[in-house]
């Protein structure tokens, strides 16, 4: 008999992770507040369930993917009281980026009712989620991050742990601040080419053969025209949104506030996608975030 999984938050990452696991021949049960989401996900082979609670009877795991720390907080503990609800043999994975604090509270709570549960945010995209390439930082108790392999790996090609419950926001949220950070550097590095002459092309070429090669560059060229499949390529549509990107460097900054770390290029960073977010009136705030090549991009005469 299949078990049985139920999928919470089925947006431009959720539905694709949901398909996979129905390709995989878990039995899914499905729940998002936007009825397009649900369609599509009927669509993949889930049942839709009309509700949070109904979703999560008699299930094997729970995962959730959303958008933020306030919502985890809710659909579990505040609100919707999911973990009144589910059953105390299930285990638990949030996949939502979201503070550490907001894990913790969420683990502690499940494991005063005997729930298990690790946080595994992603990293690779909505491109990955749809091949079932993603990679998943875990948080949690050993024996929970081996139970959760069955699940986590029909939607990803790499899966770490990364410690106790938290851990995993916190290495995302490191994962996400150096993304932003080569983002930046790379479309500066590549203006400047362009700005004195050079073929975008040819200097991403030199530049992948030579020191200053980076994921930016070699996977997400932000260049319109240089390299197919990338959101650059397709008027920055798609991928990941400024908007997300704004909300990572945000939790950057508040872990470094926890920690006392310094962070003066994520600062950086999130300084400049906050000025592309709203230049020259426009809120860019739903382009991919490679569209920050536009900030350092001059107007064609």
């Amino acid at each position: 008999m299949a078990k049985k999984v139920a999928f919470i938050g089925l947006g431009n990452m959720g539905g694709g992770m949901a398909a996979n696991l129905v390709k995989a021949g878990f039995e899914v049960h499905a729940f998002d507040l936007s009825p397009a989401a649900q369609a599509h996900a009927k669509e993949e082979g889930c049942g839709i369930a009309e509700t949070a609670a109904a979703a999560v009877e008699g299930v094997d795991f729970v995962v959730s993917m959303l958008p933020n720390g306030t919502i985890v907080e809710s659909v579990y503990i505040d609100n919707d009281a999911l973990l009144d609800v589910i059953p105390n043999t299930a285990l638990v994975l949030d996949c939502s980026t979201v503070a550490p604090a907001n894990s913790q509270r969420v683990g502690k709570e499940a494991a005063a009712r005997g729930i298990r549960f690790v946080d595994a945010p992603v990293s690779g995209g909505v491109a990955a989620a749809a091949a079932g390439t993603l990679a998943f930082m875990v948080g949690g108790e050993e024996a929970n991050f081996e139970a959760a392999r069955e699940v986590l790996q029909p939607m990803g090609a790499n899966i770490f742990r990364a410690g106790d419950v938290g851990a995993g926001q916190v290495a995302k949220i490191c994962n996400n601040m150096l993304l932003a950070i080569h983002m930046a550097g790379t479309a500066e590095a590549l203006q400047l080419g362009i700005d004195n002459g050079l073929d975008p092309k040819v200097l991403s070429d030199i530049m992948l053969k030579s020191s200053g090669c980076n994921w930016s560059l070699e996977k997400y060229n932000p260049v319109p025209g240089v390299m197919e499949g990338v959101p650059a390529s397709n008027n920055y549509q798609g991928g990941f949104m400024v908007d997300l990107m704004l909300k990572d460097l945000g939790l950057a900054m508040e872990a470094s506030l926890h920690s006392k770390s310094s962070i003066p290029m994520g600062s950086a960073a999130r300084n400049l996608f906050s000025l592309h977010k709203n230049a020259e009136g426009e809120d860019k705030g739903a382009k991919d975030f490679s569209s920050i090549q536009q900030l350092y991009a001059k107007p064609q005469a």
